[in-house]
């Protein structure tokens, strides 16, 4: 029956202890909790502002890209615009150089910008890549860690603190 109907000593003396459990849990529990919460948060958003830095140096990139592109192009224009001059103006022999000459200058502009293209897809891929592979190895690090682990060593570390 005194479980049922505890007298005013027991319901004293389990508030006091409730209270002290409370501020035993605040001073050792709750505060390295949120701080891990904080460091990880902090980590987290320097994941996410190195990858919009990744994201903005692609789209630099893409435009350095592009604007090499229109060059070519307009480099490739004014060459065979060139060469049409040039082969007007021949005679049939000087005219099928002229043809070669510019189907030559075509070949290794187009060349150039393929290799050019590849070199700038090619870096784009290393960046995200390495990129990826530190933002991965970052989350994995924090979502793959022991859990049992890290609960034995919070309840050694409190363990430790109480008693001392």
């Amino acid at each position: 029956m005194e479980l049922i109907n505890p007298d005013v000593g027991l319901i004293f003396w389990m508030t006091i202890s409730f209270l002290i459990l409370l501020v035993l849990l605040r001073v050792f529990a709750w505060k390295p909790v949120l701080n891990m919460l904080n460091k990880r948060e902090e980590k987290i958003n320097e994941a996410l502002n190195e990858a919009n830095l990744a994201r903005e140096q692609m789209k630099q990139l893409t435009a350095t890209n592009e604007r090499l592109l229109l060059e070519a192009k307009d480099e490739r224009d004014a060459i065979l615009s060139e060469a049409r001059k040039i082969s007007q103006t021949m005679y049939d022999e000087a005219k099928a150089k002229g043809q070669e000459e510019s189907q030559r200058i075509i070949t290794a502009a187009k060349n150039d910008i393929a290799v050019e293209k590849q070199k700038a897809i090619i870096e784009i891929k290393n960046m995200i890549a390495e990129i990826s592979l530190e933002i991965a190895e970052k989350i994995i690090e924090k979502e793959l860690s022991d859990k049992q682990k890290h609960q034995e060593y919070v309840n050694k570390r409190i363990e430790e603190l109480t008693f001392n």
